[in-house]
C-alpha cells in the first residue's frame, strides 16, 4: 500500500507562521489537498464542509484547544474514525500519554521537519510500523567499543566537537572507546534515539532527559555539556524606541523558544514574568505573550519574516548570527537571569554505563579535558566549531562569530561540567511549579557522579 498523495488533509494551527510551515512540509512530501483552520471551533466546521481524509492538529489554542477538538472528533458518528495527529509543542512524555489516551492515533512533538513529519504521517495511516524500541548493541573492534553520540548543532556540544577533532587529529587516543557522533536536524530525533537506543549517549536538553528519566527510560546523566551559553534576542523590524517600555514592545507578541522541555522557555517566562506580562502557550490561560517552539536553525529566517515575531532565546552561535546578519538586536545572555546554570547535559544509557564503565570514565574525563582546552584556546575552537556545528556551511558560520561567542562576558563556560544537583532540582521545580510543565523525578537516582566525581576531581 502506497501514500495516497490525492487526499485531503486538516491542518488546524492558531498560528499562521505554522500553518505556513506545514504547507511547505506538507508540499514536499507530495499533498496539494491542504485544508486550514485557526482553532478547534474552525476545524469542526472546516469538517462539515469537506471529506477530510487526516487530521493534524495543534493542542494549545484558544476558542477549543487540539484536545478538546480530537474530543469532539471522536463522539461525531460522522468523523470519529479520522486519522488524527495532534502536532503540538506539548513535547513532554504525561502530555504525549494523554492525547493517545483521548483517541490520537500519533503525536509529534515541535520543533520537526519535513522528514519526521512523514514518518508519522506514514506511521498513522498503516504505511510503516512505529519504530519499536531496539537497543544497539556496541560493537567492540580490537578491544575497544563503538560509542555512538548524537548532538544538533550548535555551540553548547562543542567539547564534543573537539574531542573529535582531538581523536581525528591523533592528540587524543582513547583507550576503551572509538568515537562516532551524529549530527541530528533537532531535539525530538535526539531525543528518540537516546529513548530507543540508537545511540549510547546524547548531548541533550537537561529537562528532556529529567523527563525521559521520570518515565522511566533506562538513562543517567554522567556529565554537563556546558554552562550558560544562551541567548536572547529582539526583532530590529521594530524600534524599540517606539515603546514606553520593554513590557509594552514584547505584549501581544510571539517569542520563539527551541523546546518546550528546556531551560530556554523557563528563562524566558522569568524575564517576561518580571516585565509583567503573562507569556505562555495560548489555551485556557489568559497570556499576552506567546511562546512558540521553533527550530533552532530557523528561528532568524521566521523572525526575519513574521513581524508578529519581537524575538528568540536559544542557544549560541544562532542569536549572535542572527546579529551579525542584521536581523536581529541583542536583548539579554542567559546568565545575566541565572549565572551558571545548566542546560545541556551528557545522557547515557543504562546499558552501556553497566557493561563499558571503562570507556564511560574515559569518555567524561575527555570531554572534561576538552572543555578546558576550548577555555584556554578559544580562537582554535572557534575554527574548529564551524568545521564541526557547520559541515554543510547552511548556517553560515564564522570564525569571527564563533570567536565573540567563546568570548563574551557571561557566556558559555566549559571549564566546570560538574552536575550540580541542586541546579537541577532548581530548574525542575521552576517548570514544574510556576509553569505546569513535566514531572518533578528524585535527581539523586538520575544523576550518576562517580564519573564526574573522577574527571573533576
Amino acid at each position: 500500500m502506497s501514500l495516497d498523495k490525492k487526499m485531503t488533509i486538516l491542518v488546524v494551527d492558531d498560528s499562521g507562521t505554522m500553518r505556513a510551515m506545514f504547507k511547505q512540509m506538507l508540499n514536499k512530501i507530495g499533498f496539494d489537498n491542504i485544508v486550514s483552520a485557526v482553532d478547534g471551533i474552525d476545524g469542526i466546521e472546516k469538517l462539515q464542509e469537506h471529506n477530510i481524509d487526516l487530521i493534524i492538529s495543534d493542542w494549545n489554542m484558544p476558542n477549543k484547544d487540539g484536545l478538546d477538538f480530537l474530543k469532539w472528533v471522536r463522539h461525531n458518528e460522522k468523523c470519529e474514525n479520522i486519522p488524527f495527529i495532534l502536532a503540538t509543542a506539548q513535547g513532554d512524555k504525561s502530555q504525549q500519554e494523554r492525547g493517545k489516551k483521548e483517541g490520537a492515533n500519533n503525536h509529534i512533538a515541535k520543533p520537526f521537519d519535513t522528514e519526521e513529519l512523514k514518518a508519522k504521517i506514514d506511521e498513522t495511516l498503516g504505511l510503516k510500523d512505529k519504530v519499536a524500541e531496539e537497543k544497539r548493541e556496541p560493537r567492540l573492534i580490537q578491544g575497544k567499543v563503538q560509542m555512538r553520540v548524537g548532538h544538533i548543532q550548535i555551540t553548547d556540544h562543542l567539547a564534543l566537537g573537539v574531542l573529535k577533532h582531538q581523536i581525528q587529529t591523533g592528540e587524543v587516543s582513547p583507550k576503551y572507546f572509538d568515537l562516532e557522533t551524529l549530527c541530528m536536524p533537532g531535539w525530538n530525533p535526539i531525543q528518540e534515539s537516546l529513548e530507543k537506543g540508537n545511540v549510547d549517549a546524547a548531548f541533550i536538553l537537561a529537562p528532556i532527559a529529567m523527563d525521559l528519566f521520570g518515565f522511566d527510560a533506562p538513562i543517567k546523566l554522567v556529565l554537563l555539556a556546558h554552562k550558560n551559553g544562551s541567548i536572547f534576542v529582539r526583532s530590529n523590524k521594530d524600534e524599540i524606541n517606539n515603546y514606553e517600555s520593554l513590557k509594552d514592545f514584547f505584549k501581544y507578541k510571539v517569542i520563539d523558544i527551541p523546546h518546550k522541555m528546556s531551560v530556554h522557555n523557563m528563562l524566558a517566562h522569568k524575564f517576561l514574568t518580571d516585565l509583567g506580562l503573562k507569556p505562555g502557550v495560548p489555551g485556557k490561560k489568559a497570556i499576552n505573550v506567546r511562546f512558540e517552539v521553533v527550530p533552532p536553525v530557523k528561528m532568524a529566517g521566521i523572525m526575519k519574516e513574521n513581524e508578529e515575531i519581537a524575538g528568540f532565546i536559544v542557544a549560541e552561535p544562532i542569536g549572535s548570527n542572527a546579529i551579525a546578519k542584521g536581523i536581529a538586536e541583542f536583548q539579554f545572555l542567559s546568565a545575566s537571569l541565572w549565572d551558571n546554570h545548566p542546560c545541556c547535559v551528557v545522557a547515557m544509557r543504562d546499558e552501556f554505563i553497566s557493561e563499558y564503565p571503562d570507556a564511560v570514565y574515559e569518555f567524561t574525563s575527555l570531554l572534561v579535558q576538552a572543555g578546558k582546552f576550548i577555555e584556554q584556546n578559544k580562537k582554535k575552537a572557534a575554527e574548529i566549531a564551524v568545521a564541526f556545528l557547520d559541515p554543510k556551511k547552511e548556517l553560515g558560520l564564522t570564525t569571527s562569530v564563533l570567536d565573540n561567542v567563546l568570548n563574551a562576558t557571561q557566556g558559555i563556560t566549559m571549564n566546570d561540567l560538574y552536575p550540580v544537583l541542586e541546579d537541577l532540582d532548581k530548574m525542575q521545580r521552576y517548570m514544574h511549579d510556576q509553569m505546569d510543565i513535566g514531572v518533578l523525578i528524585d535527581v539523586e537516582r538520575f544523576v550518576d557522579l562517580k564519573f564526574a566525581d573522577a574527571a573533576c576531581k
